[in-house]
């Protein structure tokens, strides 16, 4: 027997237009929310992972290489923080393969995996006086694996929440990823200063330097879980679907874009040399050739990421109003004509003078590194997306700024001038400025597309 149901109760019973629509973008939102939420707390433990090695140079320089005099012992120590750099065009080359060819989501899940391995190894190292000369080596090998992932996640991450982002709002959002790397950076910084005042030099050296490398797993652990759980951009899985994944992404984007490959290997200079300079040098650069307290320095570089990660976000979203390129070269401009003078001030000012030119430092960088990610994210296209910016990005920062401690350490004894690395630092503005003018507005359009 069957029942005729009125015209009218078929229709109530289906969702409006207007329902399904909401529905859909209340999903859009919580996967957004997730896919920022999983970034973030990755690429954070990330870069805490890699600055606590930045941080305790000083002590792992005793701990590892104890027969040389302290500046080439300094110099050995960045120099291991170099090498681990020299693998990240080669990491983001394999990443960006990876990334384009097997999804953003797996490439993020697997990095932070590698990372934290890496990491947790370093807490269990044999000493230079427990096995000689292996073990700067083996400390070698594991910096080695930690800079091949991180060579995958900065990228990674960017491309991803960009891919998630609304057009509008795509600065704003993939400003989350150098907010974290600097949150990343802050906690190792606190942490190690925590550990200068409540333990001695001794405890430092005997066991203390091990325990921010004890943190890496289980805040690794945690990161991948919540990466697995996503699901991948929409960008990637509309190629997916349309079969249009590239077989060699690396080598579509050298033969097809070259040009923006060149912009984006310019633009991504003041940030590479910027980033070291100002956020992983200085208390080096302060304590060294300032002769600040090490205590002093470290509160000092410690204000001026807590200024850097609260206006990465202002940044962001300015770009998305000013525009990508308005912000690039505002940044390199501001950069060349501030930088001497503020390291000037620097050997002349007291605590709080130092503070504050730090702060202003730090804020000179976010207006590059608020815009940067989202920049690079727009100048690929979304077939070629991860391998372009990895391999630029990391082939910038291997060349140029890993090797910025060291650089600077070299250039103040080769020219005798504490202002060396300032200088450094304005040849890296204006490659940058110069690439930036070569380029397109991209802000509040579509992402490119194959």
């Amino acid at each position: 027997m069957h029942h005729h149901a009125e015209p009218g109760a078929v229709r109530a019973a289906a969702p409006s237009k207007s329902k399904i629509k909401h529905q859909a973008t209340q999903q859009r939102r919580g996967q957004l929310k997730q896919a920022a939420t999983a970034c973030f707390i990755g690429n954070f433990v990330e870069w805490f992972d890699y600055a606590s090695y930045g941080y305790l140079a000083v002590v792992i320089t005793k701990v590892f290489f104890p027969d040389s005099s302290p500046v080439s012992g300094l110099l050995a120590t960045f120099g291991v923080f170099a090498l681990s750099f020299i693998v990240r065009p080669l990491g983001g080359v394999i990443w960006g393969h990876y990334g384009d060819k097997i999804g953003r989501k797996q490439a993020l899940s697997l990095s932070i995996l590698l990372m934290s391995l890496a990491t947790f190894l370093i807490a269990f190292l044999p000493t230079y006086a427990q096995i000689g000369l292996w073990a700067p080596v083996l400390l070698l090998v594991v910096r080695i694996v930690q800079g091949f992932s991180a060579s995958g996640e900065y990228a990674g991450a960017s491309a991803f929440l960009a891919e998630y982002a609304p057009d509008h709002q795509r600065g704003f959002y993939t400003s989350i990823v150098p907010a974290s790397t600097a949150a990343g950076l802050l906690l190792g910084s606190m942490l190690v200063t925590i550990m200068h005042s409540v333990l001695t030099l001794e405890q430092m050296e005997s066991f203390g330097w091990r325990l921010p490398f004890l943190l890496a797993a289980p805040m690794g652990l945690v990161g991948r879980y919540i990466r697995l759980r996503l699901e991948d951009s929409p960008k990637f899985r509309e190629l997916e679907q349309s079969h249009h994944v590239e077989q060699a992404p690396v080598m579509q984007m050298l033969r097809k874009h070259k040009r923006a490959f060149v912009i984006a290997l310019g633009a991504t200079m003041l940030n590479a040399v910027g980033f070291y300079t100002i956020l992983s040098y200085m208390p080096t650069y302060l304590s060294v050739e300032l002769h600040v307290s090490e205590a002093d320095s470290f509160l000092a570089t410690s204000i001026a990421l807590a200024a850097y990660i609260g206006l990465i976000f202002l940044m962001g979203k300015l770009s998305d109003q000013f525009g990508r390129k308005t912000m690039l070269v505002a940044a390199s401009l501001i950069f060349m004509v501030f930088t001497v003078p503020l390291f000037s001030y620097l050997g002349t000012v007291g605590l709080l003078g130092m503070i504050v030119i730090q702060i202003v430092f730090g804020a000179m960088l976010t207006m590059n590194d608020g815009t940067l990610p989202c920049f690079l994210s727009e100048i690929f296209p979304t077939n070629i997306r991860y391998s372009g910016f990895a391999l630029s990005f990391n082939l910038a920062n291997a060349v140029f700024g890993g090797t910025a401690p060291f650089i600077a350490t070299w250039l103040i004894q080769a020219t005798g001038n504490k202002l060396a690395p300032a200088w450094y630092l304005v040849g890296a503005a204006l490659i940058a400025l110069i690439a930036m003018l070569f380029s397109r507005e991209s802000a509040g359009k579509p992402l490119k597309e194959r």
